[in-house]
């Protein structure tokens, strides 16, 4: 037989065999897929008819899709029609925002947050402001998550608030026009170090790219013989995905590949370049990533890593990078799904693989896929961007989590804010009014539960269970003690830190978060370690060579 006659017939049969196995595997699948929505149809239906008490069929099936869901990334959900409106209002980019904050405290609608230059700023809304109606309907049964959908509407509308303000014995009437998605992208920028610049960008909306842009402009400028920028992502939980590639066009050239994204659906890939002229592709770069830096700001931060643009540190950053769209699926219900995956261009996509109660497990270094950037040096995937400076991030003492969390601070500060219409200079202000802050704790009867707490009382509990004797009920109330003596101590001996959480809060009424940022500068090793980089240009290159 002729070789090339065989050659073709082999291919013949080979193709075949393949369609055949191709064509059993999904006929299989269509199978088992029919073969389990019946025994869910049936399952369904049994128990709407025999259980013993009534069911409410809506809620039972919620329960059961989102269980479903649960099983898979934490960013795949189910909206049932109730939940639509609230849904599209914080989705959609056309959203109408008002600046603002709001948080159910005791049985109060407070103000937590006002954006500089934001609608409610302008506006005259002030943090602390309990929002007592809006359009004349009282909030009285409202939660917090009611409000901020009521609040959000389309943009060039306008609403009314009835504000009580604390001090203030009559409620003020505030009306707002709601604006676009507003704020300071870029809250602040500035000299930190000779020759040293410093940008901060807080999220990924609408003109990221040119506020960076200009910013770096702006430094460059005061500063001709700038030596190096530090670009601020911790707590920077993304945003657009334009943005991101707007933003990593400051510093690299059109027509560099920034990310691809690959899905099920091989005609639904895309790749996405850089389109302008960059601003600086050539001066040193450091970025600042955290835990919380995800999705736009792990585009970004990855990319000047892949291309060996930047040095990155900080902290393993959080780890999304999936694509979601929304389909109906019938009945004014819809399902947020990922769709496709974000790879940057080394190849690695840096999403987190493995979840447990929605959040990431930490994959050991050895159990990640290796990748090379441009220069050669490697990369790991599967768990968020790996900084090329590890830091340990600071621990927040728990006892300052507890104060926050409880908004003992925020309702102190509230308090300290009444009638002091100004602080004075940011740079000047500082807050060291410790036993003020103290006797405030100490008439408001201030208690916290722990982890230990709880452990303690189950220990107890089950030693009576299992019938010991008192003297193990004795001994474990002396444990007791012992915690509670150590926690009245915590305040104490966490006075600096509790200062800072205080100042913090204060800084945040009067200069936003500007002052915020700036506040955090002070005392900021990440923020000081970037600069000792910068300024060894040796030490810079060596990493970027993978020294």
């Amino acid at each position: 037989m002729n070789k090339k006659v065989f050659y073709a017939l082999a291919v013949l049969v080979a193709f075949g065999l393949g369609v055949a196995a191709t064509t059993v595997q999904q006929n299989g699948r269509y199978f088992d897929i029919t073969k389990n929505l019946e025994i869910f149809s049936n399952l369904y239906k049994e128990l709407n008819t025999n259980y013993v008490d009534e069911i409410d069929p809506n809620a039972i099936m919620k329960v059961g899709i989102d269980a479903m869901l649960a099983t898979l990334d934490p960013f795949t959900n189910y909206f049932s029609e109730s939940q639509i409106e609230g849904y599209r209002f914080k989705n959609e980019e056309g959203e109408a925002s008002s600046g603002l904050r709001v948080k159910k405290i005791d049985t109060d609608l407070v103000i937590t947050g006002i954006i500089e230059q934001s609608p409610a700023h302008t506006a005259g809304l002030k943090v602390g402001d309990k929002i007592k109606s809006i359009n004349g309907e009282s909030t009285e049964k409202r939660t917090a998550e009611d409000v901020m959908d009521i609040i959000s509407g389309i943009p060039g509308s306008e609403m009314t608030l009835d504000i009580q303000r604390p001090g203030k014995p009559e409620e003020i009437n505030v009306k707002i026009t709601r604006g676009g998605q507003d704020g300071k992208n870029v809250p602040y920028s500035g000299m930190v170090d000779d020759k040293i610049g410093y940008i901060s960008l807080t999220t990924f909306s609408r003109d990221a790219g040119r506020n960076v842009a200009n910013a770096l402009r702006d430094l460059k400028t005061a500063s001709p013989d700038l030596k190096g920028v530090i670009l601020d992502l911790r707590g920077n939980g993304g945003g657009l995905l334009r943005e991101a590639i707007n933003v990593c066009n400051v510093f690299i050239p059109a027509n560099e590949t920034v990310v691809t994204t690959r899905s099920k659906v091989v005609e639904a890939d895309q790749e996405f370049k850089t389109r302008n002229e960059v601003v600086d592709q050539t001066i040193p770069l450091v970025i600042l990533i955290d835990q919380f830096s995800a999705s736009a700001s792990e585009i970004v931060s990855g990319v000047m890593q892949d291309l060996d643009r930047g040095v990155l540190i900080g902290q393993l950053s959080y780890g999304k990078g999936l694509v979601q769209n929304t389909f109906d699926i019938g009945y004014n219900a819809k399902i947020k799904l990922t769709t496709s995956k974000y790879y940057i261009p080394s190849g690695r996509c840096i999403q987190s693989v493995v979840y447990k109660n929605g959040e990431r497990v930490h994959i050991p270094d050895d159990q990640r896929a290796k990748f090379k950037t441009r220069a050669g040096r490697t990369v790991l995937d599967g768990g968020g961007v790996q900084p090329d400076v590890p830091m340990t991030a600071e621990q927040k003492p728990l006892i300052v989590q507890k104060l926050q969390d409880q908004d003992v601070i925020f309702n102190y500060v509230t308090q300290y804010c009444i009638g002091r219409d100004s602080i004075g200079p940011l740079e000047t202000f500082r807050y060291t009014d410790f036993n003020g802050f103290t006797q405030y704790i100490s008439k408001n009867d201030f208690t916290f539960e722990t982890k230990t707490d709880d452990l303690i009382k189950n220990l107890k509990d089950v030693s009576k269970e299992e019938a010991y004797s008192s003297d193990v009920t004795n001994q474990v109330d002396k444990l007791k003690s012992v915690v509670e003596q150590e926690k009245s101590s915590q305040i104490k001996s966490h006075d600096k830190a509790i200062l800072q959480a205080i100042e913090r809060e204060i800084l945040s009424r009067y200069y936003f978060e500007t002052g915020v940022v700036r506040h955090q500068l002070k005392n900021d090793p990440e923020l000081t370690e970037a600069i000792a980089v910068l300024k060894a240009p040796d030490r810079y290159n060596s990493i970027l060579k993978g020294s």
